[in-house]
């Protein structure tokens, strides 16, 4: 056998042996999910606030989703009081009334076309209750245009959904 020089000799007195069984370190793992967690929060916080629970939709058993890429919605709530009146929810900072409307949606056009957005990539969907009466969405699909909007979108469900158990 060859002999051994000083250097070699320090190599092989300072290499570590490898564990028997490495450990499994929890805390890097712990971090990667609280960082999922916070995101998918905060996307699905971004959906739930579009949904009116007051607004019950027509069914379109036909419609088909539009998933062509990036894309920007302004959602206008339109709801039927029991009183045969109607009125609007847009957004969370929108307009109440329909007067505010076509000035509100030209400012979101504009940013949404400032972001690089396509024009024909910015929609207003109307959620609008099955018991509006038309003259009313007329008017709110009237002030859209006024807004000179590319595209409007009517929101519907493709099935019943299932009535509440009536309560005595």
């Amino acid at each position: 056998m060859a002999q051994q020089t000083n250097a070699q000799k320090a190599r092989a007195a300072t290499r570590v042996l490898p564990e028997q069984d490495p450990e499994f370190q929890i805390a890097p793992m712990i971090d990667i999910l609280l960082v999922l967690l916070v995101f998918f929060m905060t996307i699905a916080t971004d959906q739930v606030l579009q949904v009116n629970k007051e607004v019950i939709l027509p069914v379109a058993k036909e419609a088909a989703p539009d998933d062509k890429g990036p894309k920007s919605e302004v959602y206008v709530n339109v709801l039927w009081n029991m009183d045969n009146t109607g009125r609007i929810e847009v957004d969370t900072a929108g307009p109440k009334d329909i007067a505010g409307l076509p000035e509100y949606l030209t400012k979101k056009r504009a940013s949404a076309e400032e972001a690089g957005l396509p024009p024909d990539r910015f929609k207003v969907v109307i959620r609008a209750d099955k018991r509006s009466k038309y003259q009313y969405i007329r008017t709110v699909m009237v002030a859209i245009g006024q807004a000179k909007v590319p595209h409007v979108i009517f929101s519907a469900v493709d099935k019943e959904m299932s009535k509440p158990a009536a309560t005595e």
